[in-house]
């Protein structure tokens, strides 16, 4: 019986760490409307889009999705370059119901999901993660493809212009 609680309590107690040490993107109590603001204003005057990943720290896509990015050179170089980025919560403390009408309600394709707003905090894509994925994360190849689709350079229509003589 001691061996049995004994295992117990290392199991609780490394349950316990390991979420503690998890890392913590979203934050219920943070003003979404205000920090997309910001970051819609720091985005226009950089020559930037606003990447807002939707989720909460409950969703292991989420993490997964953070992770990848941010330990990717490709992935987080292409982020940086062309986006300033804003992790809005959705929990049952936060819905941020509101903010995510104004987006066009993107929670219908579940968690994460990810809007792309121009520099001047027009939405401009929804994309659902799931086409992303690939296994039991997100593809690299796939996300730097949809990154790449949105930047500012991509939807600019004099990128396509050709000059005629």
């Amino acid at each position: 019986m001691k061996k049995i609680l004994a295992f117990a309590f290392l199991f609780l107690s490394a349950s316990v760490f390991a979420q503690q040490n998890e890392p913590k993107l979203y934050h219920p109590e943070a003003d979404a409307k205000a920090d997309i603001k910001n970051a819609v204003d720091k985005a226009s005057k950089e020559g930037k889009h606003v990447l807002l990943q939707i989720g909460g720290n409950w969703c292991v896509w989420c993490l997964r999705f953070n992770k990848l990015v941010t330990e990717n050179d490709t992935l987080r170089n292409e982020i940086a370059s062309n986006y300033e980025v804003v992790h809005v919560n959705y929990s049952k403390e936060n819905k941020n119901e509101a903010v995510l009408a104004s987006l066009g309600y993107p929670q219908r394709f579940g968690f994460p999901v990810f809007v792309i707003l121009d520099g001047k905090g027009k939405v401009i894509h929804i994309q659902n993660s799931g086409y992303l994925e690939e296994g039991k994360g997100h593809s690299s190849a796939k996300v730097l493809e949809f990154l790449e689709s949105w930047t500012p350079k991509a939807v600019d229509p004099k990128t396509y212009q050709t000059t005629s003589k």
